[in-house]
């Protein structure tokens, strides 16, 4: 999987770059404003995006979009998206204000007062927009992989230079995002996107379950109320059988999340109860690798509803 984030400073021509370099190495370019179409279009905001939403946003478009093909995000701050991901090539493209005063002379055809009041309001509006979404307003050279100088090299340079760097780290060879990956990356978004009151268009109709444990139901409204579609012990799993071929050991897991192909199994009970849980889950990830199931404990159903500010009848 390759996710190549491209940013940098007004007038270092790093848009220019970021479109060579899309088709040099067959990547899907995102920039900042197909981004935020594509969250405007994908998430149901009736009040607006909230600033403090939009990382969470725009992780799961460029997550959906990554499992297709490989990604050249040219979007302000992206370079902050993907800390937990492997696969990921963050370019910042820097230069001297005279130079890059100099590009936009040349670029929008200015003269040098018009050139500089245009400069000057495009690092304002960075400036704001870094800040708005991500609380700062400035971005931090150590949190990329690769700066380049626009002084000393050409678009077609550096376009070479981060060829080179993707291939040599071998992003493209790598794959793309596994299903189970951005099924992760995608569960996490959803718990982090309710305390803006934004979700995805409904696809779920909730339905009232008859459960096995208070824990259970408390899970069930969570994902109710992030929209997130849910099955309740839709499967057993066989994990020993007898001679004659009969099943003696199984194993339900608690909740199947259909759109993420993936099952989740709390742990709420007694240290000794849960040591057993445990045997059998791992029992079952032997027998079935290709099963993805996330096991939940206690203290991470009760941070959850504490966390994201739920409603109290869910802790209930």
């Amino acid at each position: 999987m390759a996710f190549i984030c491209i940013s940098g400073e007004p007038g270092c021509r790093h848009e220019e770059l970021a479109r060579i370099l899309s088709r040099k190495l067959s990547c899907e370019l995102v920039p900042d404003s197909r981004l935020v179409d594509l969250i405007a279009a994908e998430f149901d905001a009736p009040n607006g995006i909230p600033d403090k939403a939009w990382p969470h946003l725009a992780t799961s478009i460029l997550a959906r979009l990554g499992s297709q093909q490989h990604v050249l995000v040219a979007s302000i701050g992206s370079e902050l998206l993907f800390a937990n991901l492997p696969g990921v090539l963050r370019v910042h493209v820097l230069a001297p204000e005279s130079r890059r005063l100099g590009n936009v002379m040349v670029d929008q055809r200015l003269d040098r007062p018009n050139a500089k009041e245009l400069l000057k309001r495009l690092e304002s509006d960075d400036a704001v927009t870094r800040k708005r979404r991500f609380g700062r307003s400035g971005s931090r050279l150590q949190t990329f992989d690769m700066v380049l100088n626009a002084e000393t090299l050409a678009v077609d340079e550096m376009a070479d230079v981060i060829e080179a760097a993707v291939k040599s780290k071998g992003l493209l060879e790598a794959g793309l995002l596994s299903p189970a990956a951005e099924a992760q990356v995608q569960f996490q978004v959803r718990l982090k996107l309710a305390r803006h009151a934004i979700v995805p268009p409904d696809r779920i109709h909730p339905e009232r379950k008859v459960f096995g444990h208070p824990s259970e139901e408390v899970f069930a409204n969570l994902l109710d109320f992030y929209r997130i579609a849910w099955d309740y012990e839709p499967r057993s799993f066989p994990l020993q059988w007898d001679k004659d071929g009969r099943v003696v050991e199984a194993f339900t897991p608690d909740f199947y999340l259909p759109e993420f192909d993936m099952y989740v199994e709390l742990t709420t009970m007694k240290q000794a109860n849960v040591t057993r849980k445990n045997r059998k889950i791992r029992l079952l990830r032997t027998i079935y690798p290709h099963v993805n199931i996330q096991v939940f404990y206690q203290k991470d159903v009760q941070d959850l509803v504490m966390k994201y500010g739920l409603p109290e009848r869910l802790a209930q």
